[in-house]
């Protein structure tokens, strides 16, 4: 089923590592900054998606848009009709650990979500989803040898832009949930549905308790950590 609705691009357009990005046009300054000989293989809906050469390795970037049912369609598509096996999101998140600031970076372990996502896959109880360990632990080693100032841990992936309400934030806190974000629940579940790998890795774009906040241009321009520990994760895998 390719090209899809929402993907321009062929089978075999797609490399087996994807990074993926709610803005699409930091996938777009991903292939430009750090790829060689990139190739554009969609741009339908500005859901721009490159395919390029990572010191020599294939790698491939894409949007996917925001929340959790935006993202949940290119991942299924990717994971299920491109052959893809690992997708790393490189994402914004609120912070709520007082101990992460703002260009902080959060590798997510686990997902907690105030999401209905779940209730899709019809589940006898309450699913707990967790990012692939191969790559968590690569990624963790990465950001190491790279210097970078990180944090492991559980982040909140909420259905709401708006309702980071201090009370409801400071019991997410109160569990030590280090941060908040829109996607990170859904990537895990699909990809532990389908088999594949995944994981999420976030720059603090902001904090929820102090309100200090990164400007619309560095979310954009400026949160190269994260894009650099989840390209040498690429060459690992």
């Amino acid at each position: 089923m390719t090209p899809t609705p929402h993907n321009a691009a062929q089978k075999g357009d797609i490399a087996e590592t994807v990074l993926m990005s709610g803005d699409p046009l930091r996938a777009k300054l991903i292939a430009e900054r750090y790829l060689q000989d990139a190739v554009q293989y969609n741009d339908i809906r500005g859901m721009f998606g490159f395919t390029g050469l990572y010191k020599g390795k294939r790698v491939s970037v894409q949007g996917h848009g925001m929340g959790m049912p935006s993202l949940g369609i290119y991942v299924h598509e990717l994971f299920y009709f491109y052959d893809v096996k690992n997708i790393i999101r490189v994402g914004t998140a609120g912070s709520i650990s007082p101990d992460l600031k703002v260009k902080d970076i959060v590798i997510a372990q686990g997902a907690c979500t105030d999401s209905n996502y779940a209730s899709q896959f019809d589940l006898p109880g309450t699913y707990a989803p967790i990012a692939s360990f191969t790559l968590l632990e690569t990624a963790a080693a990465q950001a190491r040898q790279l210097g970078l100032r990180f944090a492991v841990g559980n982040v909140l992936a909420s259905d709401h832009f708006y309702g980071e309400e201090p009370s409801l934030m400071k019991k997410w806190r109160d569990m030590s949930v280090l941060a908040v974000e829109m996607e990170s629940a859904a990537l895990y579940m699909i990809a532990a549905q389908a088999g594949k790998n995944a994981l999420c890795i976030l720059t603090i774009s902001d904090e929820i308790f102090t309100g200090a906040q990164a400007t619309v241009l560095e979310r954009q321009n400026a949160f190269t950590g994260m894009m650099e520990i989840a390209l040498e994760t690429a060459l690992q895998i």
